[in-house]
């Protein structure tokens, strides 16, 4: 790459962060459903036809954003899993989950475009999908490993779960029992069902403590997901 050819690179990817950058204080301001390319262009100082070079719609923006979101809480969770190598399997699985939780307040816009109510008129291509699972996949790798080292006591599953579940395991997680995925996928939407009350302000004026609550909820899921302490050799 030549130096002409570097620098127009920098510039782009400057460019581009701008915008995004920019968009995100819109989406704070207005919310995803009033996004506008035209209002970004105007407050950057850039004509329309400019921006369009960068993002041809603003479903392209939106994607991007959401991309970003889901890249940035994954990363979060993920270096928690990694922080927490060693520990067991319930303290791992409450690491990732403050982990979370501690993104989502600290970026309450961002959780609110990927949480949230779906954006009228916007249909999340596949580029988001492998973004989107990486908080789920941390979840994963935590049972895989308690269950490689017999830290699961499975929980009961319900004869008329049971085709669901394994169709779940199928597509998710073919080397866990499928009554341990159905709990996986309870407890991740009850993280994130939690995660929203908080974010949404659904907890004023009820939950004061909310760090202890938290806490000793996440605690909760772990045990009704099967996940127990090792036990000792």
């Amino acid at each position: 790459m030549t130096s002409v050819q570097g620098a127009r690179a920098r510039a782009r990817i400057e460019v581009t962060a701008a915008i995004k950058d920019e968009a995100r204080r819109q989406l704070a301001a207005e919310g995803a459903a009033k996004l506008s390319l035209r209002a970004v262009a105007r407050e950057l100082g850039m004509v329309s036809s400019a921006l369009y070079r960068y993002f041809p719609s603003r479903d392209d923006l939106l994607t991007a954003l959401i991309v970003d979101a889901y890249d940035s809480v994954g990363a979060d969770a993920e270096a928690a899993l990694a922080a927490s190598r060693g520990a067991d399997a319930p303290a791992r699985w409450v690491a990732v989950c403050r982990a979370v939780r501690a993104w989502a307040l600290a970026h309450p816009h961002e959780y609110a475009l990927i949480y949230g109510s779906p954006v009228p008129g916007y249909s999340a291509p596949r580029d988001t999908v492998g973004p989107a699972s990486r908080v789920g996949l941390a979840f994963i790798t935590i049972a895989q490993d308690a269950h490689r080292r017999g830290s699961v006591a499975l929980p009961p599953l319900a004869d008329e779960l049971r085709p669901e579940a394994a169709r779940l395991a199928d597509e998710f997680a073919p080397d866990l029992p499928p009554a341990l995925v159905v709990a996986l996928v309870a407890a991740w939407s009850q993280l994130f069902g939690m995660v929203s009350f908080e974010v949404f302000g659904q907890f004023n004026r009820m939950v004061e403590n909310r760090d202890a609550f938290f806490t000793a909820a996440v605690r909760r899921l772990a045990h009704d997901t099967g996940l127990i302490v090792r036990p000792a050799p």
